[in-house]
Order: C-alpha cells, then structure tokens, then sequence
C-alpha cells in the first residue's frame, strides 16, 4: 500500500521541519544539566536550549559559551536536541561566543538568534555563522522588534531559517509604556491586540514559508492549569506548534496541549486506514466525505501525535506505529 506521505505530499513540496513542540530554556548551570537529565529520561519531546543571552549571567558570556560546549558534548545530550541561544549580532562577543559553542563535538541542533531587527541582519548573522562553519545548523530567530515584524515574511522564508520564536517581553517594552505590563503576563498576552496581531503575523508567515511558529513564555510557571490553556490557546486559536518553556515544571503540561487529544487521533486513523484502503481516492466517514485535501489534514495531526508522544503520555496503537513511523 502507498505510505500516506507519498500518497498526500508532492515530492517537490516543502513541508515544516518535525520539532518538538516543546522548546525549554536554561540559563543557569544546576537548570541546565537538569533539563538535560529530564531531556535524557522522557526522550526527545522537547528541545533544550542552553541560553547564553538574557538567561545568562552579565559579563560571563564566554565563559558561559564554554559551559554550553562542554554540555553539548556530555552524556546527557543522547537525543542531538540541544540548541543554543547566541547573543544579539551587534554585540562585542559574538563572534567568540560562536567559535566556542560550534567547536563542540556535538553540533547544536540549531542557533536561535535574539533581537534581530530587519531581514539585512539576519542575512549578516547567517553569513558570519557559516563563515564560522556552521552552514548545515538551521537557524531560529526571535521576532520581538518593530523592524523583525515588519519584514516577518521575508524572515520567514529565509532559507536558512527553520523556526521563529515571539518575545514578547521585549516587544511589549519596545512600546514605550504604551503597551500595559499586564500584557507581558497571564491571559493578558492574549487580550492586547497589537500583541495578538503580532503573534498572528509571525505564525502566518511561518506557515507560508513552511517553518515553524514557537510561542512565547507564560510566566507563572507554578499555575499550570492557565499555562495549558495558554498553550491550548496559542496551539487552537493562534496557529502555533511550538512554545517555550521556562521551567521544568511547564514541559508536560505544554507537550500535553499541543497534543491531540485520543479522540482526533482516533478519528485521523480511521479515515487514513479507510483512505489507504480505497487507494487515496475521496471516502464518505459519517456523514463526511474526505478527499485528499483533509487526509493531508489528518496525517498532520497524527505526526504530531508521534511527535508528543512519550512514556506517561498519548501514544499511538502499535500496528499504526509500526506501518506509518517504522518499527515498534
């Protein structure tokens, strides 16, 4: 039978790289060779990204891009999902903070590049990382200046950006106090409108680039009930399918939202099995019918489903496993 991505993609068409939907921050040494142990122990249903910018001590930025080596080369990095947070371009360091972390044996899985704020410096940030050798590591870039989200949609299609990440911290303080602070916290980054509107455009031009959009930071780390619905809101209502985390305890409860529930995973593969059955050719399901334009749908959420999946979590059955993920 035909696999569904030969069946529901064409060859030539970009699809969104398949990261985890989860992206935790660390900054401090004890917090990240923590995250790296919990990385170690629930499997690679989050990214990890060792922070040498704002998360980072003042002052200590190579000696912090030293840690960051030595932690991309340790034992606990067994899942090659460890990225790391370089400084802003224009900053005396950078390009010796660079050297250091690209000299680690193991690669980081991306370089997130912070405040950039037009498209002209992305473009230098990436010529000076490849310059450096770092031209196979995809690069990330935090959208939180009025320039980045002006030119977003050519940021976006960058080739040699895979994720963009809102920060919404410093694009609420760009504002000059006209923003309130209750916007940087809770709900309230999701009542402002130009808050949403900026979190709508970066998700918009991430999906017609094919990248991927990483929602920001929920800040009250110990209310895990509102952090789901904010993930669940960002996920359901903005179009996100990543989102940082600060704290270890915001990892499950952001990988459960961005889950699907066992309901839609367990309607995607009755329709997938009905599809391959009939050849990919249109089926009615219920009262429905479904054509390859939904299939495509129903395949997506069931990569996301194997992508959230992990010890303690949703899986998939293993037959559907084992014929569409490979091996069991």
């Amino acid at each position: 039978m035909i696999h569904p991505r030969q069946a529901l993609f064409d060859p030539e068409e970009s699809a969104a790289p398949a990261l985890p939907v989860c992206d935790h921050y660390a900054g401090v040494e004890t917090r990240m060779r923590k995250s790296l142990q919990l990385q170690a122990e629930m499997g690679p249903v989050f990214d990890v990204t060792l922070d040498n910018e704002d998360g980072a001590p003042v002052g200590g930025e190579v000696d912090q891009a030293h840690l960051i080596r030595e932690l991309l080369d340790s034992p606990d990095n067994r899942h090659g999902r460890v990225g790391v947070r370089l400084l802003p371009m224009d900053h005396r360091h950078f390009a010796d903070v660079a050297a250091i972390v690209l000299r680690a044996a193991k690669a980081p899985a991306y370089l997130m590049l912070p405040k950039p704020r037009s498209l002209a410096e992305v473009e230098r940030a990436a010529r000076a990382l490849d310059a450096l050798g770092a031209g196979a590591i995809p690069l990330h870039a935090l959208v939180e200046t009025h320039g980045a989200l002006r030119e977003v949609f050519a940021i976006a299609a960058h080739p040699r950006i895979e994720s963009l990440s809102f920060g919404l911290m410093d694009f609420v303080s760009a504002h000059r106090g006209a923003i309130p602070a209750s916007a940087m916290a809770g709900a309230g980054q999701f009542d402002h409108p130009l808050v949403v509107r900026a979190k709508l455009e970066i998700a918009a031009a991430c999906h017609a680039a094919a990248k991927t959009p990483s929602h920001c930071v929920f800040t009250e780390f110990k209310d895990t009930r509102a952090l789901q619905a904010a993930a669940e809101m960002a996920g359901r209502l903005l179009g996100y399918t990543r989102m940082w985390s600060i704290h270890p305890a915001q990892i499950r409860p952001i990988v459960e939202a961005f889950a699907p529930t066992v309901a839609e995973v367990d309607e995607a593969i009755e329709i997938l099995q009905a599809a391959q059955a009939a050849g990919w050719a249109p089926i009615q399901h219920g009262d429905q019918l479904q054509d390859r334009a939904s299939y495509r749908y129903w395949w997506q959420l069931l990569e996301r489903a194997e992508r959230t999946s992990f010890h303690g979590g949703l899986q998939l059955p293993a037959e559907v496993h084992a014929n569409w993920f490979g091996a069991a």
